[in-house]
Parts: structure tokens; C-alpha cells; sequence
């Protein structure tokens, strides 16, 4: 099982990265919330990132995290029946490690029910599977101020409006949205928010608004 992987920062991209060791490009699934970290680096950057390999009869993927905080909210979801990697991913995506913890020791079910795909009984689930969990490690209820980790504001750098559109359809199609909701969705943000919108912008209104 690979643990953890270090190597120049080759491509980024919202909801995956590459990294170069050993002479080989590894492909990363990542959270926005590890985008928004990554974001800000020039290319070629050493990173390093702890990962969870995921190997499957259909194939496998190997998922990359900042912190170990958010690799455990990762497994964690994983551990509850019916959610798998991609709705797991649209949680970090969604929420901040922080929100997200919270929601689950509060019970807060209607917040974890703001991710895209995850209906009122799959976010009650959680809540049941893992309170206890998370209490036990030390987590408890408190006040969470808005915006967390994935928060838009930690990125600084523009992408033209045409090319922030296809990356953001691009990120959704992989979260979950079929195509035509994904288009409608980030036309509809553009036109209330304006085309000067980052990437992450745009992926985070619509998981909102989902």
C-alpha cells in the first residue's frame, strides 16, 4: 500500500494531480481543498502528499491528501456502507475537515446533505457510523466559522472565463453531475456571479447549489 508520495508537481488540475517519481507520473485524485494548496505553487514545486491506494476488480486509484486530518475524514466515510471514494472526495470538497467534523458530532445531518449525491439518508448514516468515532478521537461540537479549507479566497491566481468553465464542467462531470445539469448550473453561476470567477468558484457554487 503506498503511504505517502513526494515528487515535482507536474499538472494540477481541481480534482486530480500528477506527480513525477521514480521516473514515472503518478495520477492523484484529489479534494478542492488540496487543490486550493496546491494552487498557489509554480510548476515543478516538490510536494508531498500521504495517499490511500484504492485497488478495486475494475481497477485502481490512488487518492492524495495535505493533511492527515483530511485523510482520515477520507477513510472514515469510506468505512460507511453506501458511500464510496467520489462522494467521500464531494465531502472534502464541499465541506472543510473542521465543518465537516462538526456536522457529524452535532448530527447536523442537513449540512452533510449540501454534498452533491448524498440524499438525507445517506448523510444520517454518516452521522450514525461515525459520531461515536469522532468523539472518541477528540472531536467535539464548537463553532465553525464559514469557509474552511476549501474556501475560494486562498487562491490568488486567474484562469481566462472560457478555460475556468471547461475545467469547472470538467471537475463536476467527476463529482457526479451529468453533463447538460453541470452546463445549466455553471451558465446560471456566470451569469449571477459574473465570468471572472476562479475555477474553484464556480465548483463550489454549484455544489451548493446541487
Amino acid at each position: 500500500m503506498i503511504a505517502h508520495i513526494t515528487g515535482p508537481l507536474s499538472e494540477l488540475h481541481p480534482t486530480h494531480c500528477v506527480i513525477e517519481t521514480g521516473g514515472l507520473g503518478y495520477e492523484v485524485r484529489i479534494s478542492l481543498a488540496t487543490f486550493d494548496e496546491l494552487k498557489h505553487l509554480p510548476d515543478g514545486s516538490p510536494v508531498r502528499l500521504l495517499t490511500y491506494q484504492q485497488i478495486k476488480e475494475d481497477g485502481q486509484a490512488l487518492f492524495g491528501f495535505q493533511t492527515a486530518a483530511e485523510k482520515s475524514l477520507f477513510l472514515h466515510l469510506l468505512s460507511v456502507q453506501g458511500v464510496g471514494a467520489a462522494t467521500a472526495l464531494a465531502v472534502l470538497s464541499t465541506l472543510s475537515v473542521a465543518e465537516a467534523q462538526q456536522a457529524i458530532v452535532k448530527e447536523d445531518a442537513r449540512t452533510l446533505q449540501r454534498v452533491k449525491g448524498l440524499g438525507a439518508k445517506g448523510a444520517q448514516r454518516i452521522v450514525l457510523d461515525l459520531r461515536d468515532k469522532l468523539r472518541k478521537e477528540g472531536i467535539a461540537a464548537s463553532v465553525v466559522a464559514p469557509g474552511g479549507a476549501a474556501s475560494a479566497g486562498t487562491v490568488a491566481e486567474k484562469l481566462a472565463g472560457n478555460k475556468n468553465r471547461a475545467e469547472a464542467l470538467a471537475a463536476l462531470t467527476t463529482l457526479g453531475f451529468a453533463r447538460a445539469a453541470a452546463e445549466k448550473s455553471l451558465d446560471t453561476i456566470i451569469e449571477q456571479h459574473g465570468p471572472a470567477l476562479r475555477v474553484e468558484e464556480m465548483i463550489k457554487f454549484a455544489l451548493k447549489s446541487a
